[in-house]
């Protein structure tokens, strides 16, 4: 792994998860990491209700925008974390790679997506420790 680790979130829509783990580990990292996010089919825009959880813990993820997983992105990453978009991500040797098992926030209230948001954080600070 390199001095400055890249990680990359990878979820089916890029629209809630990743986003929200992509901006926990930007934030509790900062320059010491670099951090990506992408779909497999991705949304148009961010969850809203995503948004507004990750603002009530402090981080703002209103600008960030759903891309496509790109082969080269996971390339240069060096850990490639997954929620739940099955066999779309490639695999390449020599990295690590982690799938977390959460809940899609996709169409919840807001009081159901808080769980999803703090577990997330809490993986991101057991994340953020191992590299």
């Amino acid at each position: 792994m390199s001095e400055r680790p890249t990680v990359l979130f990878v979820c089916v829509h890029n629209a809630g998860r990743s986003q929200m783990a992509a901006g926990y580990l930007q934030h509790l990292g900062g320059d010491r990491v670099r951090v990506y996010s992408a779909g497999s089919e991705p949304a148009d825009r961010v969850n809203a209700v995503a948004v507004q959880a990750m603002a009530e813990d402090g981080i703002d993820i209103g600008g960030a925008e759903p891309a496509v997983l790109e082969t080269d992105t996971v390339r240069e990453s060096d850990v490639v974390i997954t929620m739940g978009c099955g066999d779309a991500c490639p695999v390449f040797p020599g990295k690590r790679y982690e799938d977390w098992v959460l809940d899609d926030p996709a169409g919840m209230p807001i009081e159901d997506v808080r769980p999803i948001r703090d577990a997330i954080r809490s993986r991101v600070e057991g994340l953020l420790a191992s590299l």
